[in-house]
């Protein structure tokens, strides 16, 4: 069994964090899937039944559905939606959209969760790059998840990033979280705040990394349906996720296809996370 520390962060074997990968796995090629049926027309509740079939079809079961009433496989969230949009059939993409898909599964009882943002036809520059910055702040987020760091390297590099690209708005009161045998576990990762406080990051933990980043404020508001979080101003939002784990060797991406190798060479980060 997995052993505690401190004692709210699961530590998991070599072979618990294998079936973690296999959950990852599934969920990275279910949001390749989507990523691939995004275009002006689909409904995102259209999504939903393409993420849920391919699911079980792989033998995995939705994280998301049925999670305290949630009705849908995916969080399907469209321009000003910053995350937790209810798939629906009345909702359809049209040209120059952003659309945040968050999808998790569960396998033999491990979970995986991860979210892209994909651009719907032809978007504007502006909302390219407010893409383009999350996603690289996820990745700086992540090559920051190295064993022997603390908790809020993580959220201070996520943080760095954006702020050295524009004035734009990181949302607040959401972020990354503990995973493994729950989707949701302690501890909560902000993606913002000063490096180098909270726990030391041991081999064997695994966290899901999650920037929402807004063209415009930070501020936000949930919508009546009690899901469905957008930004005050209307202006549109981004959200990126990987789950990983921490390995004597540096972060394994657990829901990337190739584990983060591209995107961690990129960044310099080499064995045991060191930069090269």
């Amino acid at each position: 069994m997995f052993r505690r520390h401190r004692p709210a962060i699961q530590v998991k074997t070599a072979e618990q964090v294998e079936l973690m990968r296999a959950a990852g796995l599934l969920v990275g090629r279910t949001l390749e899937l989507l990523r691939d049926a995004v275009k002006p027309g689909v409904t995102t509740l259209d999504l939903d039944a393409l993420a849920e079939q391919h699911i079980r079809d792989n033998g995995g079961v939705p994280s998301f559905k049925g999670y305290y009433g949630f009705t849908g496989t995916i969080c399907a969230s469209v321009n000003e939606e910053v995350v937790h949009g209810i798939p629906r059939a009345g909702k359809v993409l049209r040209d120059g959209d952003v659309i945040s898909v968050d999808c998790g599964a569960i396998v033999e009882g491990w979970h995986g969760d991860a979210a892209i943002t994909v651009p719907v036809g032809e978007i504007s520059a502006e909302r390219q790059r407010l893409l383009e910055v999350t996603e690289a702040s996820l990745w700086r987020g992540l090559a920051a998840g190295v064993a022997g760091a603390r908790l809020t390297d993580m959220s201070h590099a996520i943080e760095a990033h954006i702020r050295s690209e524009g004035a734009y708005g990181i949302v607040e009161g959401y972020g990354g979280h503990g995973i493994g045998t729950e989707m949701h576990m302690d501890p909560l990762i902000p993606n913002h705040g000063a490096a180098g406080h909270g726990p030391v990051l041991e081999v064997g933990m695994c966290f899901a990394v999650e920037p929402m980043v807004n063209l415009g404020t930070k501020e936000t508001v949930e919508l009546d349906d009690g899901w469905t979080v957008v930004t005050v101003d209307g202006r549109a939002s981004a959200h990126f996720e990987h789950t990983f784990a921490v390995t004597e060797d540096g972060p394994r991406v657990l829901t990337a296809l190739d584990e983060g190798e591209a995107w961690l060479t990129r960044l310099g980060v080499g064995q045991n996370g060191t930069e090269t």
